[in-house]
């Protein structure tokens, strides 16, 4: 029925049902927001803008998604719902029409060395049967197939009670053929430690043979159960052992010994090294044992499966001249062709679920993948598009989708695309909400709601709500810079050096030879998946002194946060302790100052199993975390909680004059407040922040290293329009102060702000990686040769 029939005064009333077209929020207060009201249309695509800690998160995710996502979940049953994350009620005060959402957020898959982009979609469990029905010879079923299951034979007995004293012994033996490589264990590396990086062969352990960090104390139990253990002698240098003392050196068996009356376990060097070292993950260790991981052990690809994880008789399989290894590593829009010319009528309903999910990969721009790539390798942005290949062919509609940044690595020329699948999906009868900065996805809202005026505490309100030309005329931040350009720079420096790559061959690149400049500002830019990242991280030469910052996660629980992080506690904590001459463990929440009832966390968590556990507020502390004693020390005449609350702005006056003044933290906190922080409060808990905000806080973490070359990886993730400016000014200070800064950037402020510009291209997967054109912004904006070329003289306007 048609708005214009329903309001025709001879048609009928409308249908009650047809008067429920808004999604309403009341009173919403989660995080920053203060009391925000909002009522948005249904099937239509609305826009959420604001600088950088605006709320914009806060009332999409915190508050809409969660609300919906948990009535969802209230509707299974008690069992079913203890197996589901629990959530809480956000706190708001109505939330009236809501339907079902679908968030598609920035979060990246996870970085498991057994997970792909075929196992994290459905595309590697639908090969995997294809094959177990059409591969000739047929070695069995999916799971023949499947990296990620080893073969396995077993027989045995056990016993059944027949009651009465009655036993019955029952034989049976089991079988299961799997798909894994057995040399890399389905892992397609191998991993080689170097033994000279671990001890050195012309001393004896009484001498100190290992050269393992922290291994070096003679009184350290580690080192002193294989010198007093019994099976070694710890007089003799370790390169006159027996074979089997090499043995039982490198690689015994658990084994129980006594040392000075005391039970200890001896293991093999090999296996200990792997257990307390190999096994974590690298980003989480401390810099110096990351260090040591990274010279002792080297990865290979297996010299058995040729990287393929498959054990040979997976491979053996073939269907039309193809093994199942050949076609995941098979860029994913020439397998789309390899499918289409299947035709077995047995597996039609597969053939043609297969097909729909590789040409969604295509659609989406993601055909340069291949399905055997590492989902960890892959960016947020790609991260979020491989997610959004489910929902683009489902027949639902009347669903709330749900988007974080989607424009987020793609290129000017790839933006237009995902604009025209966010309209599909709308046009499909479905409310799609979007958190979002860029210009052109803005142009395309039904309905736009600005959040702001700032950030932190200076957001939270709702500053504009209305059409994409009433925000263009109105005078919030965002209105006021929607239609910002910057201008191409008229002077570039000159550079003071060159990165030679020569060959590089990283994933998709051409064997290219490249001069990346030093001591300018360079940006390295293309299409998707045209092999920057390949470039820039993949084919740097070692030794270059590169200090790299990416959109990785950061490892922190929720007691960490902006000020443990960044170092930043420890002159906090030592300028207490000294101005009170106490210990400076007492300051810290996760030590000895810790509030004894909820042991530092400021809350108390009571777990209510299916149900959403219940956070309140500590009695004790009233969630300042600290022992009340602890509260007395004061320091410029406030106290630890007090300066924990602060903003970073606050701090850096507080930390940087008068009584209070500690030259470490100013210093921190300048950095912090330079890459566009300084609403964040020292306390917040890392969980709390998005991608942008983690990126950059890494960045001021990086900018005190010695390093001479900073990479960064698409810093203009989540920054208002307004806020680049301020990040074209820190690159600025960043290469003025002596520094060679390279970004793989799309941004075209950035492009045009650039001394030096390398354009990757064509196309992207093996279109790509190959150098377009090389030199500066206003030579590629004359030139017009290339996509980027072309979306950079449109943005200028030349």
């Amino acid at each position: 029925m048609s708005m214009a029939k329903r309001t025709d005064p001879q048609s009928p009333a409308p249908h009650a049902a047809d008067s429920h077209d808004l999604i309403r929020v009341h009173g919403a207060r989660v995080n920053n927001l203060k009391d925000v009201s909002i009522e948005i249309p249904k099937r239509r695509l609305t826009v959420f803008t604001g600088v950088s800690g605006s709320g914009k998160s806060s009332l999409v995710f915190g508050t809409i998604a969660a609300e919906s996502q948990r009535l969802i979940n209230e509707t299974y049953s008690a069992f079913v719902q203890g197996f589901m994350p629990t959530l809480a009620r956000p706190e708001v005060d109505v939330l009236d029409g809501l339907t079902t959402v679908i968030t598609v957020d920035q979060q990246r898959l996870g970085a498991d060395p057994r997970s792909t982009v075929g196992t994290a979609t459905d595309a590697n469990a639908m090969l995997r049967i294809l094959f177990s029905r059409m591969g000739k010879p047929h070695i069995g079923s999916p799971q023949a197939f499947s990296f990620n299951v080893a073969s396995v034979q077993a027989s045995g007995a056990f016993k059944v009670d027949r009651g009465a004293d009655r036993t019955r012994t029952v034989k049976r033996t089991f079988t299961r053929t799997g798909g894994m490589c057995t040399r890399c264990e389905g892992r397609g590396t191998v991993s080689d430690i170097d033994l000279t990086q671990l001890y050195d062969d012309s001393k004896s352990l009484a001498e100190g043979a290992f050269t393992i960090p922290s291994w070096k104390s003679d009184s350290f139990w580690t080192v002193r159960v294989y010198a007093e253990s019994g099976l070694l002698d710890p007089d003799k240098p370790i390169r006159e052992f027996t074979k089997k003392e090499m043995q039982d050196f490198l690689y015994r068996e658990p084994t129980k010994v006594k040392v000075e009356g005391v039970n200890l376990t001896y293991e093999g060097l090999i296996p200990k090294i792997q257990k307390s070292f190999l096994s974590k993950d690298k980003e989480a260790l401390q810099p110096h044992i990351r260090e040591f991981v990274e010279r002792a052990v080297t990865f290979t690809t297996c010299p058995d499966c040729d990287g393929s994880r498959l054990s040979a008789e997976a491979r053996s399989s073939k269907i039309a001249k193809l093994s199942i290894a050949d076609a995941c590593a098979m860029q994913i829009s020439d397998l789309a062709e390899w499918v289409r010319g299947l035709d077995d009528p047995s597996v039609a309903p597969l053939l043609a679920a297969l097909q729909r999910t590789l040409d969604s990969f295509v659609e989406i721009g993601l055909g340069y993948l291949s399905l055997d790539r590492p989902s960890g390798t892959l960016s947020g942005g790609e991260a979020q598009r491989v997610k959004m290949i489910r929902h683009l062919g489902s027949s639902l509609t009347d669903v709330t989708y749900v988007f974080d940044e989607p424009t987020i690595g793609l290129h000017p020329h790839d933006i237009q695309r995902m604009n025209d699948l966010l309209l599909r999906l709308r046009d499909k009868g479905n409310t799609v909400l979007v958190v979002e900065h860029k210009p052109q996805t803005i142009a395309i809202a039904d309905h736009v709601v600005d959040l702001g005026p700032g950030a932190g505490t200076a957001g939270g309100t709702v500053c504009f709500e209305g059409t994409v030309e009433g925000l263009r005329a109105g005078d919030t931040i965002t209105g006021r810079h929607l239609d910002d350009r910057a201008a191409v720079k008229e002077t570039v420096r000159k550079p003071t050096g060159a990165l030679e790559v020569r060959g590089a061959s990283a994933h998709n690149l051409q064997g290219i030879d490249v001069d990346i400049p030093l001591g300018v500002l360079t940006v390295v830019t293309g299409v998707a998946g045209s092999g920057k990242s390949s470039l820039v991280h993949g084919s740097i030469p070692a030794g270059a002194e590169v200090v790299s910052v990416d959109q990785g996660a950061i490892r922190g629980s929720r007691r960490s946060n902006p000020a443990t992080y960044t170092g930043l506690l420890d002159p906090i904590r030592k300028a207490f302790a000294k101005a009170n001459g106490v210990k400076p463990a007492l300051f810290s929440p996760n030590s000895e100052g810790a509030c004894p009832t909820c042991n530092g966390a400021g809350v108390i968590y009571t777990d209510l199993a299916m149900m959403a556990g219940v956070a309140t507020p500590c009695e004790e502390c009233e969630g300042r975390r600290f022992q009340a004693s602890v509260l007395d020390y004061r320091f410029g005449g406030r106290d630890i909680s007090e300066v924990l609350a602060m903003s970073v702005t606050e701090a850096e006056e507080f930390f940087g004059a008068g009584e209070a003044r500690t030259p470490a933290a100013h210093r921190i906190l300048e950095r912090l407040a330079d890459v566009g922080l300084g609403y964040l409060s020292l306390g917040q808990p890392l969980t709390t922040l998005s991608g942008g905000e983690r990126q950059r806080l890494k960045l001021a973490t990086h900018m005190a290293d010695k390093g001479g070359v900073y990479v960064l990886d698409e810093p203009t993730t989540g920054l208002h329009l307004a806020d680049v400016e301020q990040l074209l000014g820190l690159l600025d200070r960043l290469v003025d102060s002596g520094k060679s800064v390279i970004v793989v950037e799309h941004h075209q402020a950035v492009m045009a702000h650039a001394d030096w510009i390398i354009d990757l291209g064509p196309g992207a997967g093996h279109d790509g990686g190959r150098i377009v054109f090389e030199g500066t912004p206003a030579d590629l904006v004359a030139a017009r040769s290339t996509l980027t070329g072309e979306h950079l003289a449109a943005y200028v306007g030349s």
